[in-house]
């Protein structure tokens, strides 16, 4: 019987930082993967999905820039997109992420882990013991909603949305929150007729009302054919391969392809839990009732986002290690940092309006336009809003939103904000540098200036 120090069930991101971390502290670590090293979001979600957006919205970008647009006159090079995002998912083979493992002394144990009573570990037939620690970080798949015939219908999932080897001919959404937005955008600039299907609370239903309906606009003037509060009621794959989707009110949508976009279910059925659901954790990732059980990323359901499950893994492994880090503060769960990379994209921290309000947070909004600088002026007017919620009774930004070209790494400044609750007096002394986007800040403290004398 083999024994470690710690034992890692899933090698994902969250997984490989947790191990990574313990075998660098000197402790002997196991990392159990029953598919890929690398996990979801190094081949079927982030890594693959932002490669197929990219040359769409780049494109889109040059074609709003005055002395550009008529340099960019042919169509995107679909072949070598395909070929560059196989290149960044390693052809689907993990040969290449098995060097980082290694060189910190993490042994790979190849096959499916699960508990198997107090400290021990089962990976098919071999029982593991453990001395301090079980990390769990099963990570998450694609939920496959109860419509009618949908599940016989050989559905794409992000799986094979991600990795098709060719441009579907059409394809059907089912689902507007980010998966949904993204592909939609993505195959529709790479040459597919798309129809995205979103429920009538509409797109991004979890974030502010503005950034859905952006979105929505862009991904109409590209030509996708939104059908909005329209929801799927069955779904059949004729004899001949396409895909009739039959909405609520009687319409149909036949296309060669159906993705099914419609949110995650973790993988904990199989891991000897008592629930099948999302693992319920305390603020130091730690099952609760057990001193040697942690689960992060999305297993636990707190926020399914690649980075919150390395941060937690961090928080994990630190605990097992006796340093605990602090892990309550607004960022690590509903108001984790994330950004929707559409064009425009959109990026968030914090609260949103309706969070807040939920909460019990006394919040103003205060709207400014993300390209009203000097800054703005050379991003091709591609407009977008940036919304600062402001509390009210604590004098900090509680919550962050903007929308427009390029302004992911805009998300920073504000997360740190929000985290470090930098009270409003001190913030307006970081200067955002002129002539850069940057600049929206001064909108948030030209407007509360405006309020307080008025």
């Amino acid at each position: 019987m083999r024994t470690f120090d710690v034992v890692v069930i899933g090698a994902g991101p969250g997984g490989e930082v947790a191990a990574g971390r313990l075998a660098e502290a000197g402790l002997d670590v196991a990392i159990v993967e029953a598919d890929k090293v690398g996990g979801e979001c190094s081949y079927y979600a982030c890594i693959p999905s932002k490669a197929l957006l990219r040359p769409g919205a780049l494109l889109a970008e040059a074609q709003r820039t005055a002395g550009v647009a008529g340099a960019v006159t042919g169509p995107l090079d679909v072949p070598a997109v395909l070929r560059h995002r196989d290149e960044l998912i390693g052809g689907l083979d993990d040969a290449g992420q098995l060097p980082w493992l290694e060189s910190r002394g993490v042994h790979l144990i190849r096959g499916r882990g699960r508990l198997a009573g107090d400290r021990r570990v089962a990976v098919g037939d071999e029982i593991i013991e453990v001395r301090r620690a079980v990390i769990l970080a099963g990570g998450s798949s694609a939920a496959i909603p109860d419509i009618d015939g949908l599940a016989g219908a050989r559905p794409w999932t992000n799986r094979e949305v991600t990795t098709a080897g060719e441009v579907p001919e059409s394809l059907i959404v089912i689902g507007a929150g980010v998966v949904g937005v993204e592909m939609s955008q993505a195959w529709q600039s790479l040459g597919s007729r798309v129809t995205l299907i979103a429920s009538a609370s509409g797109l991004l239903p979890r974030e502010e009302d503005f950034a859905g309906q952006q979105v929505g606009d862009a991904l109409r003037a590209r030509g996708v054919d939104v059908r909005q509060g329209q929801r799927a009621v069955r779904v059949q794959r004729d004899d001949d391969g396409r895909v009739t989707v039959t909405l609520e009110g009687g319409d149909t949508v036949t296309a060669a392809e159906v993705l099914v976009a419609a949110g995650r279910r973790p993988n904990s059925a199989d891991l000897g839990l008592e629930t099948s659901g999302f693992v319920k954790v305390d603020e130091r990732m730690r099952v609760p009732g057990s001193d040697w059980l942690y689960a992060i990323g999305d297993l636990n359901g707190r926020a399914l986002f690649t980075h919150m499950a390395k941060y937690q893994a961090l928080v994990a492994a630190a605990d097992v290690l006796g340093t605990p880090i602090a892990a309550e503060h607004p960022a690590d769960g509903p108001g984790a940092p994330r950004v929707i990379f559409t064009d425009p994209q959109v990026a968030a921290a914090g609260h949103t309006t309706a969070t807040a309000a939920a909460a019990g947070l006394r919040v103003r909004a205060v709207d400014v336009p993300t390209d009203g600088n000097a800054g703005g002026s050379f991003t091709g007017g591609s407009g977008g809003t940036a919304r600062f919620l402001v509390d009210e009774d604590r004098g900090v930004l509680a919550g962050f939103t903007v929308t427009g070209a390029e302004v992911a790494d805009f998300l920073h400044a504000a997360t740190i904000a929000i985290v470090g609750e930098v009270p409003l007096s001190r913030l307006r002394h970081a200067v955002p540098a002129f002539p850069t986007r940057s600049e929206l800040w001064l909108g948030l403290f030209a407007e509360l200036d405006r309020t307080a004398t008025s």
